[in-house]
């Protein structure tokens, strides 16, 4: 999340307010002091940011350290006299402690630099501003007072790409003037900062982390607030270039319907909808279409149930990403509680796009390494009054976070089970995951969590980055061996499921400095630039031969212990810690690396979680009578589970979404041709749309000006 999360977060608005170009004076003035700020997590200090600034000459320190890492580096810069840089060394540690040595060097023989993505030479004509790999939060402060500077605020930038400035709003911050601009081009999400009337930053305000000058850490919830409201008029704007609704039956015809119960292809087959319902399946025969009727011609593809993903933390830019990739609902395992509140309220409403939710509460206790989301609590009577919280406001779950004291595991399962709520988590350090099954877990979030219980020693903290670098001992683990082995039959048991999110651990043990990571291969080079260097980064110190091959020994255990699961009967539940959506086509693909087949894997990604979730009597199976949720596809997911990748159509509740629409909207490359909705050939009877009702009103395809 933000930028201490694993993946950048995911975030267009209307303004036509001229701006002043940037100064010589604003350039290079010496600042009397030392810039200083704060990064803030939900009301916490966690971080710090300095920028001392002498002339043209740069120094920053960045730290941050929440639940358990962050990045930790310091900066060079020499910029010339209009601000831009012509040197820039960055040096320090990433996310969860991979080097950092980043350097950059303009002359005019040409620009070179080198990252832990890339490095390369361009000549001296190229691009003169160069976005960074490893930067802080400063660095969009750098940029958009480039980009006011440029032609119509945008600008071609090194190693590749194109940055855009819009300013969104002017306001009073602090007592003094101010003014919000975004950033697009950086990567899959807008980036947004605050600049005094001096150009310099304030505030950089694009997740749920915020830098802030020091003093003003008291306006953290207003840059939330202001962040909230620029946001959901964009992506408002968004859903309604993009949703395409009907007035009438829509017939998807000459489709096969994969049944995740059989895990089989039907033979081609008709599907009808009717406002969020099927309301017909049929065998495909050839007669005409019905003048009333939207039709889709499948043209021999195949219809999918919406994919689940079992993991998600909700933020205003997922659903568009999520409903791109076919996933039409998701698990929320932790989110600041008003907003995803908020969230949910606006999707269930059809004013902003996305998956269906199923709300997670975060529980967490009070510890230096305590993550700041969802409620930290001090006390045991505190985290009761937590589940009590979350029940009344209807949340499925309560999830355990690392720092819930041991003892306190058993009395919160209860309660919450009293409640009627399930609960699910991390195992909280120092406790095995035997002793949080046996305390009430229903389900066990992360692999690795579930792992550790067979790889850690006794005193050793699980709140640490350690949590992932004692994955490697998963090489030498005997999973016939006796603690496996009582792990797996108390799951059996008990009925205890596993959200397995391995593609984030793949994530985290497979990606190498420079290379494209298996993860990100089949989707990355249709993204911006940004979002594909940090894609080609190490997560972690993998500084020699042992080290490299230890991880992928046990990564590769990690898959064994997928298959494993699977033959014992045990529940798993897909899930990516992530926010794009093609990581859950990405999971799916590893439990087929682990030996399962297509077809079973698909199943585990659509009807499993329903069934799980007590909904697959309206949801999971493309049935009549059930919710219009699927999406549409060219080739034969049992054969090749990759298949899943190349959706033309995905419906969620009754309204349709063309991928390539959605993606070219969000600066992705389109991955597959959309499918092609025919309007009736007659007009729709006036009855017939006064039964619709409201918010049924289809303008034409490819666009939607229905006013919510």
């Amino acid at each position: 999340m933000s930028r201490l999360s694993l993946k950048p977060r995911l975030r267009r608005l209307a303004t036509g307010v001229a701006v002043a170009a940037l100064t010589l004076g604003v350039a290079a003035t010496a600042l009397a002091d030392p810039q200083r700020y704060a990064v803030i997590a939900t009301g916490e200090k966690v971080g710090w940011l300095v920028v001392d600034q002498t002339g043209t000459s740069v120094a920053i320190d960045y730290h941050v350290d929440n639940n358990g890492r962050g990045p930790k580096h310091r900066e060079r810069l020499e910029l010339d006299a209009t601000g831009l840089p012509l040197s820039w060394r960055i040096q320090g540690t990433s996310l969860f402690g991979g080097q950092v040595d980043e350097t950059f060097e303009r002359s005019p023989e040409g620009v070179r630099w080198r990252s832990q993505a890339d490095a390369g030479v361009l000549p001296a004509s190229g691009p003169g501003l160069y976005v960074a790999n490893d930067d802080s939060p400063w660095s969009l402060a750098l940029y958009a007072r480039a980009l006011k500077a440029a032609p119509g605020q945008s600008m071609d930038v090194a190693p590749a790409g194109r940055l855009r400035l819009e300013e969104v709003r002017r306001l009073e911050f602090g007592g003094a003037p101010a003014t919000a601009y975004r950033l697009t081009g950086l990567t899959i999400e807008p980036g947004y900062v605050l600049l005094d009337d001096r150009d310099e930053m304030i505030a950089e305000f694009s997740g749920d982390t915020v830098t802030v000058r020091e003093g003003l850490e008291g306006e953290e919830r207003a840059l939330h607030r202001l962040l909230a409201d620029l946001e959901t008029e964009r992506v408002r704007n968004l859903q309604t270039e993009l949703a395409h609704r009907f007035d009438a039956p829509v017939r998807i015809r000459n489709v096969r319907i994969f049944d995740p119960r059989e895990g089989r292809l039907s033979d081609l087959s008709s599907v009808t909808v009717f406002r969020n319902h099927v309301s017909g399946v049929v065998p495909e025969d050839d007669r005409p279409a019905r003048p009333d009727e939207y039709v889709i011609d499948g043209e021999g593809g195949v219809l999918v149930p919406g994919l689940h993903d079992m993991h998600s933390h909700s933020s205003m830019q997922t659903g568009l990403y999520y409903l791109g990739a076919g996933v039409t609902a998701t698990r929320d395992m932790g989110n600041n509680n008003p907003f995803l509140l908020d969230l949910m309220k606006q999707i269930e409403g059809g004013v902003l796009p996305g998956p269906r939710i199923t709300p997670n509460g975060m529980l967490e206790g009070r510890s230096p390494y305590a993550v700041r989301t969802g409620i930290v609590a001090d006390s045991l009577e505190e985290a009761l009054d937590g589940v009590r919280w979350y029940a009344d406001r209807n949340y499925w779950q309560v999830k355990i976070y690392n720092s819930l004291h041991p003892e306190w595991v058993a009395p919160v399962a209860a309660e919450a089970h009293r409640l009627g709520m399930k609960v699910t988590g991390h195992v909280p350090a120092f406790v095995s995951p035997d002793q949080a099954i046996e305390a009430g877990y229903d389900d066990i979030a992360h692999i690795n969590q579930l792992m550790l219980g067979w790889l850690l020693q006794p005193g050793e903290d699980s709140r640490t980055p350690l949590r992932l670098t004692a994955m490697p001992r998963a090489a030498g683990l005997d999973l016939d061996s006796a603690p496996v082995r009582r792990t797996i039959d108390l799951m059996k048991a008990r009925g205890t499921a596993l959200d397995v999110t391995a593609v984030t651990l793949e994530v985290l043990m497979m990606s190498r400095a420079g290379e494209i990571p298996p993860s990100a291969a089949a989707y990355v080079e249709h993204m911006p630039i940004g979002y594909q260097r940090y894609r080609r980064r190490s997560f972690v110190d993998i500084d020699t031969p042992e080290k490299d091959a230890g991880y992928r020994a046990g990564f590769r255990k990690l898959l064994d212990t997928v298959k494993r699961l699977h033959d014992e009967g045990i529940v798993l539940l897909p899930g990516t810690d992530a926010g794009e959506g093609f990581t859950v086509h990405r999971e799916l693909e590893l439990y087929v690396e682990a030996g399962l087949t297509p077809a079973q894997a698909l199943t585990l990604g659509t009807l499993t979680p329903e069934r799980y979730l007590g909904r697959d009597q309206t949801l999971g199976t493309i049935e009549r009578g059930k919710l219009a949720d699927f999406f549409l596809i060219p080739g034969d997911p049992t054969a090749d589970i990759s298949a899943i990748r190349q959706i033309r159509l995905v419906m969620k509740d009754g309204v349709a979404y063309l991928p390539s629409e959605i993606h070219e909207a969000l600066g992705v490359r389109p991955f597959v041709a959309p499918a092609v909705i025919q309007p009736p050939a007659a007009p729709t009877p006036a009855a017939a749309v006064g039964e619709a009702g409201p918010g049924f009103l289809f303008a034409a395809p490819g666009h939607d000006h229905l006013a919510h």
